[in-house]
């Protein structure tokens, strides 16, 4: 609402009001957003929770697929490590460190680390070792060789 003084031209019966620009719409007595494709009634009201809940939802859904792909890569390292502590107990298996038969003492040593022996090959004194391990569905393998240096 705007305020001035009347004239005779105004239309309205107050004294010091003026009908231009007067309206919820428009005018310097405004607030910017109170016009009525925003106030009450108005379609738009509340699109600000349903997009702070779909920022929270992505979020979420960002992280849990974050943390699993994390979670595999730990496991992938753990099968690695696996793969290699086999690989040398059957090494030191076949040069007779330890007694019994090379493929069996990689089996146990697989076994301990929660993997499976998928191959086992012992050429002299060198052993060469796959293992896997399925997690949530995903199959993870990995190799190793040991034995004495070239």
């Amino acid at each position: 609402m705007s305020w001035g003084i009347g004239t005779a031209n105004d239309q309205s019966t107050e004294v010091g009001t003026s009908r231009a620009g007067a309206g919820p719409e428009s005018g310097p007595g405004t607030r910017p957003g109170t016009g009525p494709e925003t106030g009450f009634g108005s379609t738009e009201r509340g699109a600000g929770s349903i997009l702070a809940l779909a920022v929270l939802a992505a979020t979420v859904l960002l992280t849990t697929l974050v943390v699993s792909v994390l979670g595999l890569l730990a496991v992938g390292r753990s099968v690695a490590s696996a793969a290699d502590a086999a690989a040398l107990a059957a090494a030191d298996t076949a040069s007779g460190a330890i007694a019994g038969y090379p493929c069996e003492a990689a089996d146990a040593v697989a076994t301990m680390n929660a993997t499976t022996v998928t191959s086992c090959t012992v050429t002299g004194l060198i052993a060469s070792v796959s293992v896997r391990r399925r997690v949530h569905g995903i199959e993870i393998s990995a190799s190793a060789r040991a034995g004495p240096p070239p």
